[in-house]
């Protein structure tokens, strides 16, 4: 299988050199990087030509490398029934710069890339409804990021008092979260719940 990924992978550089960076194949993946203003035709290449016929986008998502100055790497992922193979393509962007849409070439690429621009702040030019998708209305930031705090900014919770749902800025009780298994926000107590009655079980009083 191997063989074959690297066959498919020179193909696609050949093909198209100035528009491809490389590829490799590791773990029985191939992955392509491509130029991000050259990813409409490369993914069109991968469609249409009959050596490749990658028909199915599976998905469009995003890596977070904020030491890197093109902080973003934007993947998609391919599928040919024909050709009985899967590739990864990569493109590298900014907080700033945008990745042209790719949503003439796969119509299903619209909502993956909405998801992309929600949480990693990706933004998709020619993009016919660049709206967030998961996120709440309002929403600031985009959680995926790995400045994002993990908390986040506001917490909602419905209000008994006023019968709906409200919004608040997060307050904590200290300054992380600690992951004991009882309580991630305060820390285990001293007495955990239960603990009397299964005292008085043990003595057999019960």
């Amino acid at each position: 299988m191997d063989e074959a990924l690297t066959e498919t992978g020179e193909y696609i550089v050949a093909a198209m050199p100035d528009d491809v960076t490389g590829f490799r194949v590791e773990h029985g993946e191939l992955t392509v990087g491509a130029r991000r203003g050259a990813i409409v035709r490369v993914l069109s290449l991968l469609r249409d030509d009959s050596n490749c016929h990658f028909r199915i986008l599976v998905d469009v998502t995003a890596v977070d490398w904020p030491e890197r100055a093109e902080r973003f790497d934007v993947v998609y992922h391919l599928l040919s029934l024909d050709q009985n193979m899967r590739v990864r393509v990569k493109v590298m962007t900014d907080e700033e710069t945008p990745v042209p849409t790719v949503t003439d070439v796969y119509s299903s690429a619209g909502w993956f890339e909405r998801e992309v621009w929600d949480l990693f702040g990706v933004f998709f030019d020619g993009h016919p409804d660049l709206r967030r998708i998961l996120t709440d209305y309002g929403f600031e930031g985009h959680p995926l990021r790995k400045d994002f705090p993990l908390t986040g900014h506001v917490e909602v919770r419905y209000d008994e008092t006023r019968k709906r749902v409200v919004y608040e800025p997060v307050r904590l009780t200290q300054d992380f979260r600690r992951f004991d298994f009882i309580s991630p926000w305060e820390g285990m107590p001293d007495e955990l719940p239960g603990d009397g009655d299964a005292g008085e079980a043990g003595d057999g009083s019960g």
